[in-house]
């Protein structure tokens, strides 16, 4: 999609590495998405952070797929709730879409990193999938889409 090639082209530091599209309506800004993520540092070792959070979650919260536990995100587009290259990533996906992107530190975790987990200045390469989306609306009661 030209769209999002476009997109993903004018953010200095974020990088398209593989993508499996979904049907229906593209996430835009304003939009309520609920996600899930594994983290890899560039060099391929994943960070293990799903599991460090998943002890302290509710069981709602979780999924397992593969044997690999995800924890479900939720964040409204736009309003800066999530790293910047993961928030940029997830404009323009579908419900049922995966991406996996390349996201500079500056888009990331900066150069403070967290601390146990993800050094400082680290690239990382995130595997994405949206899981719902709800579209924005002036109304309190939008509709999910699953």
């Amino acid at each position: 999609d030209r769209q999002l090639e476009s997109h993903m082209r004018r953010i200095k530091g974020l990088e398209l590495l593989d993508e499996r599209e979904s049907t229906g309506r593209a996430a835009q800004k304003g939009d309520r998405v609920v996600y899930n993520t594994r983290l890899f540092l560039n060099r391929g070792e994943e960070v293990s952070l799903n599991e460090r959070q998943a002890a302290q979650l509710p069981p709602d919260m979780l999924r397992v797929e593969g044997g690999v536990t995800f924890i479900d995100h939720t964040i409204v587009l736009g309003r800066r709730r999530a790293i910047a290259g993961i928030e940029q990533a997830l404009i323009g996906m579908k419900v049922g879409g995966y991406r996996k992107v390349r996201i500079s530190p500056h888009l990331a975790y900066r150069e403070e990193g967290v601390p146990g987990l993800i050094p400082p200045d680290a690239v990382l390469v995130v595997e994405l999938w949206v899981r719902e989306m709800h579209e924005y609306s002036s109304s309190p009661t939008a509709r999910p889409r699953r």
